[in-house]
């Protein structure tokens, strides 16, 4: 067998691209066959053409479900990725870090269910932590019903979100300052700049390339988010913290519509599938006036 031989590179690739195909590209093919079709699930499956897909975007609470998502992920932008981003210039600035490292990162590491039923807990409206401390301090208006009511239902998911993966947006950011080289941070303090001055003139500006990966992460997490929603509210109330995965998940295992289902995954993925290239086209015209 020669080396050079034409058909080596696709012989080394072959098994990639089979496993790739088995796994990744052959699912998204069935689904989109399925999308096309009227199937419960145990009957012949009915060819309905594009009928699921403009059922879709006549479906209110399909529709909804994504501004539901868009709320969640501008709420996690601030509560996740900025806290992280000051939590990250907290940590740079002091010297002995393993302790705050380790502490603001537990909860990543945390499987979401049981952070779920653990924030379940402490929001309960009657046996809650929360509410216990409200009334103990003398805000008994302040109490609510968090995860029942429709005015507080989807900020409390929020607010659950930021405690749990800002630890995770301060990890990357830290490991961006790191990078930093430090004749850059000992020169300013000379001149006389504080903690806040570096964090806001040299290091964020030095990191901007992970600000614009983290608003990505925090995009494509926030509009897949299921696990968080589906075991606090599971979409209530009223169908307020219904996003598209939850909403989803209801349409095929619930109302054993699997054909309107796959349409409403094809329909996500698509979504997903285009931020990704805008967001890359906007970064090569701004790399390409960098380099100009």
């Amino acid at each position: 067998m020669k080396p050079t031989a034409r058909w080596i590179p696709y012989f080394l690739v072959a098994p990639a691209f089979a496993i790739f195909s088995l796994a990744i590209l052959g699912p998204i093919l069935a689904t989109f066959g399925l999308s096309l079709t009227n199937w419960d699930g145990f009957s012949t499956p009915t060819f309905v053409g594009f009928d699921n897909f403009v059922r879709a975007f006549q479906d209110k609470i399909y529709m909804d479900s994504y501004w539901h998502a868009g709320v969640y992920i501008a709420a996690t932008l601030i509560l996740e990725v900025v806290v992280g981003l000051l939590l990250a210039g907290l940590v740079s600035a002091k010297r002995n870090t393993t302790f705050y490292r380790v502490a603001f990162f537990t909860p990543v590491m945390l499987p979401l269910v049981v952070i779920s039923v653990l924030w379940s807990f402490i929001l309960n409206p009657d046996l809650g932590i929360l509410n216990r401390f409200l009334g103990n301090i003398g805000l008994e208006s302040w109490q609510k019903i968090w995860l029942g009511e429709q005015a507080t239902a989807l900020l409390s998911l929020s607010v659950i979100s930021g405690w749990i993966f800002a630890g995770f947006y301060m990890a990357i950011f830290y490991a961006g300052f790191q990078r930093i080289p430090s004749t850059i941070i000992e020169s300013a303090r000379l001149d006389g700049a504080t903690e806040w001055q570096l964090l806001r003139q040299i290091k964020i500006p030095m990191v901007k390339n992970l600000t614009e990966v983290a608003v990505l992460l925090c995009f494509t997490g926030g509009i897949q988010v299921f696990d968080l929603v589906y075991v606090l509210t599971n979409g209530g109330p009223y169908d307020t913290t219904q996003v598209p995965t939850t909403y989803l998940v209801r349409v095929v295992f619930r109302d054993q519509q699997m054909g309107y289902g796959s349409a409403l995954a094809v329909i996500l993925t698509m979504v997903v599938v285009l931020v990704g290239l805008i967001y890359t086209k906007v970064r090569t015209k701004e790399d390409a006036v960098v380099e100009y």
